[in-house]
This record gives C-alpha cells, structure tokens and sequence, in this order.
C-alpha cells in the first residue's frame, strides 16, 4: 500500500483535494458496503460461451497468437493492430473498457493515450501499480472512428475475453464506462445506476466506474470516481482469501 504522502500526490493528480476523500463522505452506506454485499450471493455462472476453435487455447500464448490472427469480425479490415492487454496475468484486479482508441490500434496497447495516463494514476490512487493490474477490453480491434462497438463485434470477441477470465482468475472486475459496462452486464440501464453497487460477471464481483475519457471531458465526476474506486476496494477486500 501507498503512505500518505504518495497516495496524496495521485489523489492530486486526479483533481481530487485533500479534504474531500473524508471516511464518512467518501464510503458506500453500511447497507451497501457490507450487508448488501454479503447477502447478495453472485449467481451460478452461466456456462461459458463456447470456444471456437482458434480460442481453444490452453495458455496464454496460444491464446493471444489466437487474437493477432483473429478475422471473426469485420474489424479485422481496418485495424492496424489487435490490442490484446497488458499487465498481471495472475491479478486480483482485471480492469475492462470498451475498445481501443488510435493510439492503442497504433501501439497495440490498451489504455496509452491521456485517458490511459489518468487511468494509471486512478490504480495509483488505490496503492496498485499498472503492473500489478491486467487491462484489456471487450473488443480487441478499434472500431472505425472510435464509434462504439457492434453487438457482432462483441459477440466475436466475447469467447477471448472470456478465455482471459479464465486465465487469469481474478477477484474483482472493474468495468470502464458505460459502453463496458452494458455490454458486460447486459442491460440498458445508465451508468448512474449501475454505480455504487456490486454486479457479476462469470460468478466475479465486478464494479463500474466512470471511464478515463469520460473525466477528461467532465472533471467535476472525478469526485464521484474516488468513491467508486474507494468501493471498489472494499468489495475487493470482502472476498475470500
């Protein structure tokens, strides 16, 4: 964990001031942080799309050779690279955004642009580093424009982003943004009531937060983003050991 000095200096960064992450202000209520979070039992995890037969890897290694190849979708035309992820293969944390932007497509990186630099300070802020962290999306090419991603786009790449989950066996799932979000959870309710609550996906504890990109334009949520981040942890530390 950070001491307070450090953790000061990334709350800084994300425009939050000193005074503002108070326990009492900052904390999810009682019934949300901890009887909510204890009587609400994940669901018996759907079973698992079925792999194609490119996806059914074994490793890693197979599996991300499965991704660079990968034509299931048309956005295979236009991509420049497939962005598969980064970080800890064996984290607690697995944080998920919609797609990759231009710099990601040009770099084959997730989350390399200004938003990716806030969203290093956001993992920062809650005494992680990027490296401690695994980030991917739910598609693994760009769509064109940096429109949002297609139900059959996503559909494509739902079996890789599944085979991560397995893989990696994380504790907690952070989806950012709304666009993440739905499409993991399957719904059409907006962002603001998604938040603040524990969600599942594939029986792990998943929580939204608002996305990177998103407190760039809109500086004022970055408040509202350390409470999410705040419970984030707290669901976190709830789950078994």
């Amino acid at each position: 964990m950070l001491d307070n000095a450090l953790r000061l200096q990334y709350l800084q960064a994300l425009g939050i001031d000193v005074w503002i992450p108070k326990a009492d202000s900052v904390q999810p209520p009682c019934a949300m942080a901890s009887g909510l979070v204890q009587a609400l039992q994940p669901p018996t995890p759907a079973i698992p799309v079925a792999l194609a037969a490119e996806t059914e890897a074994t490793g890693w290694d197979a599996l991300e050779t499965a991704v660079a190849g990968c034509t299931r979708c048309g956005l295979c035309n236009t991509r420049k690279h497939t962005v598969f992820g980064t970080g800890n293969r064996q984290a607690d944390w697995l944080f998920i955004g919609e797609g990759p932007g231009q710099h990601e497509d040009e770099q084959g990186k997730p989350f390399v642009g200004n938003a990716g630099q806030l969203l290093t300070e956001m993992i920062r802020a809650i005494g992680l580093s990027r490296d401690a962290v695994f980030i991917t999306n739910v598609v693994k090419c760009r769509p064109p424009g940096n429109r949002d991603p297609h139900s059959d786009e996503i559909a494509s790449c739902h079996p890789y982003l599944q085979q991560q989950i397995n893989l990696i066996q994380p504790k907690i799932i952070v989806a950012l943004g709304r666009i993440a979000a739905q499409k993991l959870l399957k719904t059409d309710a907006p962002l603001a009531q998604l938040r603040g609550k524990p969600h599942y996906f594939s029986g792990v504890p998943l929580v939204v937060v608002y996305h990177p990109a998103y407190l760039l334009r809109t500086p004022i949520d970055k408040r509202k983003a350390w409470q999410d981040l705040q419970f984030a942890v707290q669901l976190h530390n709830s789950q078994p050991t």
